[in-house]
């Protein structure tokens, strides 16, 4: 399955094999880029990746980090969400000229340019990080299911496991449905918490003072930890892989001029998508620092309890349900785009090919199995501690999946004329050696009690 094939080297493009199966092969390059159109037309065909890759920076992991982090220490890590977010925008960049150029996706560049005892590592790390994700996604839905309809969280797993259905009908009528889905569903998210935001008037000037940096998010443990779950839960290893096989759906052509033009679009996408993201996700940390914090809660962590505690807090009846709803949609989001996420994740290093709806059996089954066992387990109680670790565990995954990305962009012979500015490079350097420390600091923190 994982055979070597040396006869394949390619020395001149650096590639130990030539471009094998295409990601996503039954919707690759299904979406016709207009031809002879203005720019507008051709942004509109390139919109839709962006969003759903933005979906994995508001999944129900994430907000488990914002409410923990917002109650304790009110907007301070307002800041590791911007920051986190610059980061994002730079990786997702990056992926959309990894996949555009070589026509590969990150699975694909990471089996097709190391030797195989590299790649199956590479491919376990990228399904224990799928795991995780899907851990925080089955619970946070299983959660709202619970909050809005009083269903056991054993049920709601049961439910969410169904979401397989759900991608497989939305796909066979094609991947504009797919994306539409998304972004109504985003819509939903977004005039929840705008409605709760207006509720909780928040401390607009605390706000503006939060997105500045501050020492303590670096030398306190227990924000570190936070801040460290909010980067997990924000930059997601799941994410590289999937934006460099859904901007694939694309055709968009293959000489340079063609593939420059679709970085440029895709890019655009991405940086507009994941823009809206940072106002979800500071949203949530807003709603818990104007709610919570100011009202001396520091320890909110659980989502059932803060929902719970939402409408006396706010006076008005329907903040509790537009929390849980804004839930719901949160995680049936991220449960879709991570299926598809552990499937490219699959085919890129396994080089193994089925039935659509067998592959996404398989690989939904991989990541939901353990997820449900703890979620059934845990129940109701701990929830918020199994979240939050999970984000943690999404973080130290991290440079497996950016260090490969960084390095692959930056090779002029592999990418050729479209090989990543300078600048960029350095930038996506600096931030794949931010996440790298940070993550050792929280490993010494943790070993050293």
């Amino acid at each position: 399955m994982l055979k070597e094939t040396p006869a394949l080297f390619d020395r001149e493009a650096g590639w130990r094999r030539p471009v094998g199966d295409r990601s996503l092969s039954d919707v690759h390059a299904s979406i016709a880029v207009p031809r002879g159109r203005g720019p507008w037309r051709k942004f509109l065909s390139f919109l839709g990746p962006g969003y759903l890759v933005a979906v994995g920076y508001m999944d129900p992991g994430n907000w488990a980090t914002s409410l923990a982090g917002g109650a304790k220490y009110g907007y301070t890590l307002l800041f590791v969400a911007l920051l986190s977010n610059f980061m994002a925008i730079v990786l997702q960049a990056l992926s959309v000229r990894l996949a555009i150029a070589t026509g590969r996706d990150l699975a694909q560049a990471c089996r097709d340019a190391w030797s195989v005892p590299v790649s199956f590592v590479l491919w376990v790390l990228a399904e224990l990080a799928i795991v995780a994700t899907d851990l925080a996604e089955v619970i946070g839905t299983a959660i709202g299911l619970n909050l809005l309809f009083g269903l056991p969280i054993e049920i709601g797993v049961v439910i969410t496991a169904l979401d397989v259905f759900l991608v497989l009908y939305l796909q066979s009528k094609g991947f504009r449905w797919i994306e539409a889905f998304i972004i109504t569903l985003l819509g939903v998210i977004a005039a929840c918490f705008l409605v709760q935001i207006v509720l909780a008037n928040p401390d607009w000037s605390g706000v503006a003072s939060g997105f500045i940096p501050r020492p303590e998010i670096v030398t306190e443990p227990g924000m570190l930890y936070l801040a460290l779950g909010i980067l997990g839960a924000t930059v997601m290893p799941h994410n590289l892989y999937l934006h460099t096989g859904i901007v694939q759906t694309r055709a968009y052509g293959d000489s340079v001029d063609e593939k420059r033009e679709a970085i440029r679009y895709a890019s655009i996408d991405s940086t507009v998508a994941l823009m809206f993201a940072l106002t979800i996700n500071a949203s949530i940390l807003i709603l818990a620092a104007a709610t919570f914090h100011s009202a001396g809660m520091f320890h909110i962590e659980e989502l059932d309890e803060a929902q719970a505690l939402l409408m006396p807090l706010l006076g008005a009846a329907i903040a509790p349900v537009l929390f849980a709803v804004a839930l719901i949609a949160c995680g049936l989001n991220s449960t879709v785009t991570a299926t598809m996420a552990g499937q490219i994740v699959m085919e890129g290093f396994l080089r193994i090919r089925l039935a659509p709806w067998m592959r996404r059996l398989i690989t939904r089954g991989i990541a939901i199995v353990p997820a449900a066992i703890v979620a059934v387990l845990y129940g109701e109680s701990g929830t918020a501690k199994l979240l939050i670790f999970s984000q943690v565990i999404l973080s130290l995954q991290l440079p497996f999946a950016v260090i490969p990305l960084v390095l692959f962009a930056a090779d002029r012979r592999k990418m050729g004329a479209l090989v990543a500015p300078r600048w960029m490079t350095v930038l996506a350097a600096v931030i794949a050696a931010t996440i790298v420390v940070l993550n050792a600091k929280l490993v010494w923190d943790f070993v050293i009690g």
